[in-house]
């Protein structure tokens, strides 16, 4: 999947470049309208994650022309202009969808991911399986190996993120977000005592290699080992 990020603060573009590189997604930057809306109409992107006060053009009017010519890129609009005028101006423009900032990045992610999916429809979903782990959605019952294993609130959670991305290195960052829903404080150490328990009871099954840390990057919940 290719993304393109027309946003004119640094900080904003790493922060965003980084969780979306770390998902594995191709991301592009361009710094103010004029570039943007020039890689818009010259390449194929996937999404297009649109900041509204940029410099030489502004947001709305790089909306305005890529819709005029025709293009139906999915485009989100990030944006601190947070009144609720101000996120009908940039719908009725051509918006598929609108977020304020601050923001969080789970947030963003999983936005970005439905518009680029949309038009795919998926039965509701009330178990997941992966290897010798299944999870009941509705009861919150869960099982490995076919033994139950009981598990605290957060570390169901934890769990169910890890289950729902298998096989895919998840980042910290992502997962602090996901499961506890604030940004990350790299000072914290509340991911690894719960991924230790998580361990820890697996362990006790037989199961101790099932989630692996990838030195630097995040944790893999593996589906075969």
């Amino acid at each position: 999947m290719k993304v393109l990020l027309v946003e004119d603060d640094a900080t904003t573009i790493d922060y965003i470049v980084k969780g979306f590189s770390e998902q594995g997604y191709n991301i592009e930057t361009a710094s103010d309208g004029h570039q943007g809306l020039l890689l818009a109409t010259s390449g194929h992107y996937d999404l297009m994650i649109l900041d509204r006060m940029l410099p030489q053009l502004d947001g709305l009017k790089v909306l305005a022309a890529l819709r005029a010519t025709g293009n139906e890129t999915p485009v989100l609009i990030l944006s601190a202009l947070s009144h609720v005028d101000e996120r009908v101006k940039g719908l009725r423009a051509g918006g598929d969808d609108y977020m304020t900032k601050p923001f969080a990045f789970s947030e963003l992610l999983v936005r970005a991911e439905k518009l680029m999916q949309r038009g795919q429809s998926k039965p509701v979903q009330t178990s997941i399986k992966v290897g010798p782990l299944e999870m009941e959605l509705l009861t919150r019952n869960v099982t490995l190996g076919g033994k139950e294993l009981m598990l605290q609130p957060k570390e169901f959670q934890l769990l169910k993120y890890l289950m729902e991305h298998a096989n895919q290195v998840i980042s910290r960052t992502l997962l602090f977000e996901a499961v506890w829903d604030y940004h990350f404080d790299p000072r914290t150490n509340v991911i690894d005592v719960h991924i230790a328990k998580l361990r820890r009871k697996f362990e006790e099954l037989g199961y101790g290699e099932l989630i692996e840390t990838v030195r630097g990057a995040g944790y893999r919940l593996r589906q075969r080992f």
